[in-house]
């Protein structure tokens, strides 16, 4: 099991499945740059199922126990459920999950189930459908994302979090009524400030609403008190309802950084390894893959990577997100290795 520097482990793998979505949040993918003549990756670069299943065997022998399949959207790559099965084969695995916009997620849940996935994750960062609407930039309605969620509920792809990410004076005023409605419908609620992600969304810091003052106002409405983690390097930061009927989480990648439990990889759609949510430049694994390496070759070079790994990014920000001659300092875009 290879160690970092900073003496974290190598347990979970994030897995970009596609570049492509079928939203344009401002957050994420801009309307404004991701147009209808936005290019995409050709198939040709993108991994096929088998080289996914490949290098999460070769992950899971140096010590991931948790997959993840992100986007993009995972859901508009072609038979998706295919690779579920082949990746909850894999000896060793003891969870998959999925992050999903959950628009096509009613009409996959049951068959996604029955391949092996064990769990989703919604994001969905308003009830309010006018906000809703914008926020996803195609002007889709809210309700078949909410019908995503129930069949998902029904299919037994649970404990599902619904993931918010909260905007200064754009969703902010509903964090409330999303709570709530977690609340009732038995999911797990976890907002997540605003990040500086990418180089095409504008963040600005003035744009974060504090975790503090999150939990501020649901505790004003539905009391809340601290829990303990579930688990060592749990990123979300848990909270239960002092009247025992569940519990949301917040994730403070601005104000309070989590960069020491970190435990995370990530792969690109294009086979590319990212070692922070905030890198720059990946290590190509599909090339190798493909040129004939074997799968101990691989993993000796998985485990330099990660014994190297010194990402601080987040409890760094001020110092690392310009380059010296004063320039924003360039990042990998969100949808080309999941949130």
């Amino acid at each position: 099991m290879p160690i970092d520097r900073l003496n974290r482990t190598l347990k979970d793998l994030r897995i970009s499945v596609t570049d492509r979505c079928n939203f344009r949040c401002p957050y994420c993918m801009p309307v404004e740059m991701f147009g209808e003549r936005y290019e995409f990756l050709p198939k040709s670069q993108v991994m096929t199922f088998e080289e996914i299943t490949r290098l999460a065997g070769i992950f899971v022998r140096l010590g991931v126990t948790k997959l993840r399949l992100t986007g993009g959207e995972p859901l508009v790559r072609t038979d998706l459920v295919k690779l579920v099965g082949m990746l909850s084969g894999i000896r060793g695995v003891e969870d998959v999950a999925m992050t999903t916009n959950g628009y096509l997620l009613a009409q996959h849940a049951g068959t996604l189930k029955n391949a092996g996935l064990h769990r989703v994750t919604v994001s969905l960062d308003s009830l309010d459908d006018a906000i809703f609407r914008q926020l996803n930039g195609r002007g889709f309605g809210v309700n078949k994302v909410l019908e995503g969620v129930q069949a998902a509920a029904t299919a037994g792809l649970g404990p599902i979090k619904i993931n918010s990410v909260v905007m200064k004076g754009v969703n902010d005023h509903t964090v409330v009524d999303l709570a709530r409605w977690c609340k009732e419908s038995g999911y797990i609620a976890r907002f997540i400030e605003y990040m500086d992600v990418g180089n095409l969304n504008h963040w600005e810091s003035n744009q974060v609403v504090p975790v503090t003052e999150i939990i501020e106002r649901i505790d004003t409405e539905m009391p809340l008190e601290p829990a303990e983690p579930n688990y060592h390097g749990e990123v979300a930061k848990r909270w239960h309802y002092k009247d025992g009927t569940g519990e949301i989480g917040v994730i403070a990648s601005v104000t309070n950084p989590f960069c020491g439990d970190c435990t995370r990889a990530r792969l690109s759609t294009d086979g590319k390894l990212f070692t922070c949510l905030f890198g720059s430049v990946g290590t190509d694994l599909l090339g190798p893959i493909r040129s004939g390496a074997t799968d101990e070759e691989v993993a000796d070079m998985l485990s330099g990577i990660w014994s190297l790994r010194t990402d601080r990014y987040s409890e760094l920000r001020a110092s690392l997100s310009k380059t010296r001659s004063g320039e924003t300092r360039p990042k990998v875009e969100m949808f080309k290795i999941g949130g």
